[in-house]
């Protein structure tokens, strides 16, 4: 059984946050149990904020590995200034040093099929530059996922969705890569736990 924390409980928004953010909860309790409590409960209380400090290191753990801010921005500039064929060659190269097989596809509702461990993903992501992502695009992709019977579907997109896509992309577990996720997965690694591609 996978244990998931519920998506606003205030662990798991700690673990989004920056990770001195839990750290220093967990410390200030400690301090505070041992300044308050009885000397024979002063353990107990130092001991309070230690849930606090487990949050701040695997925040910390997750956070070590993500591009910087500016990183994040160059790779928006870099990305945002290429012509389709070398992102294109860009995205292949990141796909394949991440362990799966990629394979164009000709249409205009996705542009690679992944393959890896039996599953199979479609990437949409020659619209990579729109300001806005509308439902179109996504509902093209699902038709598109549902049609060739693949289990995952991503589009890539520096622009936002718009207030009617990103539920969409919710509803049908799309994932929407952006410029963050991009830079992570120039630099070989996959975005983000829980997006496709797994």
């Amino acid at each position: 059984m996978n244990f998931k924390l519920p998506k606003n409980s205030l662990f798991a928004i700690l673990l989004r946050s920056r990770w001195w953010i839990s750290t220093a909860i967990g410390v200030v309790l400690g301090l505070i149990g041992v300044a308050l409590l009885p000397e024979s409960l002063r353990i107990v209380g130092a001991l309070s904020g230690f849930p606090f400090l487990v949050i701040g290191a695997l925040a910390a753990r997750r956070q070590w590995r993500l591009p910087s801010p500016q990183q994040v921005e160059q790779c928006r500039e870099e990305v945002a200034a290429l012509a389709w064929p070398a992102f294109a060659a860009r995205l292949e190269a990141a796909f394949g040093a991440l362990g799966y097989g990629v394979e164009p596809v000709r249409g205009s509702a996705a542009d690679f099929v992944l393959h890896r461990d039996g599953r199979r993903t479609l990437v949409s992501a020659r619209r990579w530059k729109s300001a806005r992502v509308g439902l179109e695009t996504l509902r093209a992709l699902q038709e598109a996922r549902q049609a060739a019977d693949v289990s995952d579907a991503v589009v890539i997109a520096l622009g936002e969705l718009t207030d009617t896509a990103r539920p969409y992309a919710t509803q049908h577990r799309i994932a929407v890569w952006q410029a963050a996720d991009l830079a992570y997965a120039l630099r070989g690694r996959v975005p983000g736990p829980g997006t496709a591609p797994d």
